[in-house]
Parts: structure tokens; C-alpha cells; sequence
């Protein structure tokens, strides 16, 4: 039984880095025959006991460089080392453990029956214990096919410790959780990796990334164009968002004022991007009827609107 109290020494391990991609392009040709690049000379250096969210809009190449990681598809030129190995070897030595989005379950199983017959392939494996960490262990005799998407994705979780793995690659993992389900899984996470775990996760809901991530890297167009904490992504974008509750003709009036970048509404209030807030502030003080206004800092969301859109670049160590 593997002692989840104390994660023992890594394997044979000698560098401080769990991952290291270096310069790596990975092309592909459309079902019309045009090549195009997925990842153009991505250099990614992830360090062990980490939690890195990985971001990108569509089509950054985040799918692309996971599947390089886990050795299920090779780079055209550059490296990809886990551990100092090539991602099939590290894979096969159950060094690393992935919970993607979709697949790999068999419907007629039950949940308790997949955990314990992958745990066959792991001779140290405790099933049950896995279970009750990924939090699938009341779910043992329902069918996987009777599983809400979220409950699946936790038993991909339960599988994926099985290993007890060093790095463990995590793609949209709460997809189809609701809120506490959430809340459970990163439990969960947060407590292995403070046990040594090095983990990478790339996800679509921003607050996951500001809250549990000890690193941001967000890449676009198959390169990395942002990477240090959250908090200094945040405040590498200037500007700040002033919101307040108004109506419709006062904030259209606003939106013109000088230094306003962008607005929108939800419900009745309406939100400011700007590079002057005190500005902004007078405005709407002194020129209209606003109640309840605040000033933010950009949320990380705005920070990756802004990166993404306008082709901006984040140093690393910000």
C-alpha cells in the first residue's frame, strides 16, 4: 500500500525540473493538405512540487503541448523531457498520471470496478484510498454510464492516482463539476501537491487559475506569451476596472469619457476598463447619478483578454 502520509523521495530523480520543453514546433497538414503550426518554439521550464495553470484561447496549442508531455505525440523539432526522460518512458514508469476531458472509461462498468481493475496494473495501488481522496468512493456501485459528467471526471482523478504519480497533467478537470464538487477536487489537488506532486492543469475558469495556481503560463499561437504569479500578470495589464450602478443613457455617456477603454454591463451595473480611474471617479461623482461604485485591480480574465487579443507579451519572473 502506498503511504500517501509522506511521499517518498523521487525516483532516481537528479534535477530540479519536473518538465523542460525546449524550442519545441509541432506542425500539421488539413484535410485540404495546408500545413500549419500548432506550437512554434514553445520553451517551458515547469519545476518540481509546482502548480502551473496553463492557458490559451482556442487553438493556442494547450491540447497540443499536453499530448506532447504525455507521449502521445511527438514534437517535429525540439525536446520534450520529464524527469530528464523522454514522456513515454516517464509515462510507463508511472511517473506521470493525466486526468484529461473525455474518454477512457467503459460505461458498463461499475466505478468501484474500474478503480480496482486499473489498481491491478499498479501493484502498490490502494483503490479504496484513491476513491476516497478523488471522492468516488460512495459511487462505487453505480455504472459509469450513470455518471454525470463531473462524477466521471472524478473517477479519472481516483485512476489517476493509482500510480501515485510525480507530475500529474490535468486538462479542464472540473468540466461538469458544480461549485462544491469543485471546491472538494482542489482539496484534494492543493493537498498532494503539498506533499511534492507537481501539477499542471489547463482550464477555461479563470478563478481556478487566480486561486490555486502558484504560476500562470499562458501561451498563444503555439508560443508562451505570459508567465509568472497570477498577481503579477494581473498587474503587468495597467488600468484598472471602475464599476457602478447607473442608468443606461448616463453610461453610454461614460464609455466616451476619456480613458475609458472598454465597457459592459451585467445586470444594472456596468463595468469600465480604464487607464485613469480617479478621472473616471470625478465623472461619475460629479456628472451623474451613479451609486455603489467601486474600483478593482484587472482580473486575471481582462489580464488574458488583453494578452490574447492585442498580442501582448508578459515576461517571465514579473
Amino acid at each position: 500500500m502506498i503511504d500517501y502520509q509522506t511521499r517518498p523521495a523521487s525516483r532516481g530523480a537528479t534535477s530540479p525540473d519536473a518538465a523542460v520543453l525546449s524550442t519545441v514546433v509541432k506542425r500539421f497538414t488539413s484535410a485540404k493538405g495546408e500545413e500549419f503550426t500548432a506550437v512554434n518554439g514553445l520553451d517551458l521550464r515547469i519545476r518540481r512540487g509546482e502548480i502551473v495553470a496553463f492557458l490559451g484561447p482556442n487553438g493556442a496549442g494547450k491540447s497540443t503541448t499536453i499530448d506532447m508531455l504525455l507521449g502521445l505525440t511527438r514534437p517535429d523539432s525540439g525536446t520534450v523531457e520529464l524527469f530528464g526522460l523522454p514522456p513515454q518512458q516517464a509515462v510507463r514508469d508511472g511517473r506521470v498520471a493525466a486526468v484529461l476531458q473525455s474518454g477512457g472509461l467503459l460505461p458498463d462498468l461499475t466505478v468501484g470496478a474500474t478503480v480496482h481493475m486499473l489498481a491491478s496494473l499498479h501493484p502498490a495501488a490502494d483503490a479504496e484510498q484513491c476513491m476516497h481522496r478523488a471522492g468516488v468512493a460512495e459511487l462505487r456501485d453505480r455504472r459509469v454510464s450513470a455518471c454525470s459528467g463531473g462524477e466521471q471526471q472524478r473517477l479519472r482523478f481516483a485512476l489517476a492516482l493509482l500510480s501515485d504519480p510525480e507530475f500529474l497533467v490535468l486538462d479542464e478537470p472540473t468540466a461538469g463539476m458544480d461549485v462544491s464538487a469543485r471546491r472538494e477536487f482542489w482539496a484534494a489537488v492543493r493537498e498532494d501537491a503539498g506533499r511534492g506532486m507537481t501539477v499542471m492543469f489547463a482550464t477555461h475558469y479563470m478563478e481556478e487559475a487566480d486561486q490555486f495556481a502558484d504560476r500562470v503560463v499562458m501561451i498563444d499561437k503555439g508560443s508562451v506569451v505570459a508567465d509568472g504569479s497570477a498577481s503579477s500578470i494581473r498587474a503587468a495589464i495597467s488600468g484598472r476596472t471602475v464599476s457602478a450602478v447607473l442608468g443606461l443613457y448616463e453610461a453610454e455617456l461614460v464609455a466616451r469619457a476619456a480613458g475609458v477603454r472598454s465597457s459592459t454591463v451585467r445586470g444594472e451595473r456596468h463595468y469600465f476598463n480604464c487607464t485613469d480611474s480617479d478621472s473616471l471617479l470625478r465623472v461619475l461623482v460629479n456628472e451623474t447619478s451613479a451609486t455603489g461604485i467601486e474600483v478593482a485591480p484587472r482580473s486575471l480574465e481582462e489580464a488574458f483578454v488583453a494578452i490574447t487579443t492585442n498580442g501582448r507579451t508578459v515576461q517571465k519572473g514579473i
